[in-house]
This record gives structure tokens, sequence and C-alpha cells, in this order.
């Protein structure tokens, strides 16, 4: 995501097209392709180094797609995510990837869409009252308008890898309640308005993707008690001198967060 992004968000998991998870799991036993799609939480930002050739993408072997793949070598990765991705960037430069071949396609994006980095700048610097109308705004908007547009973007994967299981993977609530975040710390009333965003975009996506019969794994839970700025935070508090990760999960949140959540969800 761009700049300081913190796009926390994720829903409950929503069941259906079992039909098509069946399809996708015969495939894989026989060897199979492997699409990761997204923006700066499914290329792996937080998590440096990042892969030289990936460019701006910043694409980070300790992503979610690429912990993944590396432990279910039954997949083929081709891995299009990009940091700063939104849904028009996914549809436009991303999908291309896909094709009838591909068995498996994770995808995380709407924060972008979302203008969480906006958001989150917002409340760094700004009164929490000015916190508070940002992240209402931004709520509103991903219980309405982002869920059609969400919906629409998982059958649009879907008509392109029509054998494909669809996996859509949220993001964590990205701060603990206290803690000191470093170099410009978060008010109590800041984070419960920042955190609440992410339970509106946990019922948008979660929504979207029940439209759409697609599956949702539900982040936040997986993150509980490892927030940025606690005591064991598996998401990178506030470095000015990197912007780009501030509130991207770290090593560990990949590790830990996302790759295993993956795995628990799809063998």
């Amino acid at each position: 995501m761009r700049r300081l992004t913190s796009a926390i968000v994720a829903g409950l998991m929503a069941f259906a097209g079992l039909g098509v998870a069946a399809s996708a799991s015969a495939q894989a036993d026989t060897g199979a392709e492997y699409v990761a799609l997204g923006d700066s939480y499914a290329s792996g930002v937080g998590a440096a180094p990042y892969d030289a050739s990936s460019g701006d993408c910043k694409r980070s072997p300790n992503s979610y797609p690429r912990l993944y793949a590396a432990a279910h070598p039954k997949y083929a990765l081709k891995d299009v995510t990009c940091s700063g991705a939104t849904m028009a960037d996914v549809r436009n430069n991303q999908l291309s990837a896909l094709s009838e071949k591909t068995s498996l396609v994770t995808l995380t994006v709407g924060g972008n869409d979302a203008q969480f980095s906006s958001v989150v700048q917002a409340c760094l610097t700004q009164s929490d009252s000015y916190c508070a109308t940002a992240t209402n705004w931004m709520s509103s908007y991903a219980r309405n308008q982002m869920v059609t547009e969400l919906a629409v973007l998982y059958k649009d994967i879907k008509t392109r890898a029509p054998k494909a299981l669809v996996l859509v993977l949220g993001y964590p609530r990205a701060l603990a309640s206290t803690g000191s975040c470093g170099q410009i710390d978060l008010s109590a009333a800041k984070r419960t308005s920042m955190n609440g965003m992410a339970d509106a975009l946990a019922e948008g996506t979660q929504a979207a993707a029940k439209s759409a019969s697609v599956y949702f794994i539900d982040m936040r839970s997986q993150f509980d008690g490892h927030g940025a700025c606690g005591a064991d935070p598996w998401i990178n508090g506030v470095d000015l001198s990197r912007q780009a990760e501030i509130f991207h999960p770290n090593a560990a949140g990949y590790t830990k967060g996302y790759a295993a959540r993956l795995s628990s969800v799809w063998g």
C-alpha cells in the first residue's frame, strides 16, 4: 500500500462454491498453478528484503504467497502482487496471469481503494476528532460501495480462472490497544477509530465474498494479541525512516499470521 498504509480488515469466512474447491483439490494432487494477486499485504511489504526485480511492487520472499508456495511445492507460483495496488490495478495489471490452468488464487486488496493511507496519515498527525471523521467516512464506503466493487472483481477472477479455488485473505486489526507506537504515538481514541474501521471493512469484504461465492479468510483473530505497538507485535509500528512499512506485517506476521492461517484453511 502507498505511504503510511495500514489497511486493516477481515471478515468471517464465506463458505460458498464447494464444488470449485473440490475441483481445485483434485488438480493440486497432480501439479497446479497458483496465482497470487493483490496489494502490499500480499506482496510482503514490511518484511524486507524485497526482490530487486520486482521494483516498486516490493515483493518479498517472506510474503504469504511465497511462504505458502515454498511449503507446498505441488503449486507453481505466479506472483503478480504489487505494493499500492487498487482493485483497478489488479484488474488492469494482474488478472492477465490467470487462465483455465489456474488451480488456486489468493488475493488481498481493497485497502488502497478505501484510501487508508490517507486515513492513517490523518490519524497520526491530526486530532482525535479528525481521525474519527476520516475513519467513519471510509467505514461508510466499506459497507456500501466497496461491497459491489469487490464482488465484481471476484467474479472477474472466476471468469478468467473457472477451475480455480479463490481465497480472499483480509487485513488484521493493525493496532494493539496499549503500548508505544514509536516516533508518533496514537491515543486510545484513535486506535479505537482505526480498529473500528477494520471491522467495517471486514463486514464489507465478507458481504462481497458471499455475493461472488468465494472464500474469505478472516485475519483478525489470527493477529489477536499481536498488533502494532503491543508487547508481541506481528505488525510494524511507526518508523519514519521506513514509512512504506508502517502498520504492515513483519516477518512473524507473514509467517505466523498469514501463511499459518492460509495453511490451516487450505492444507
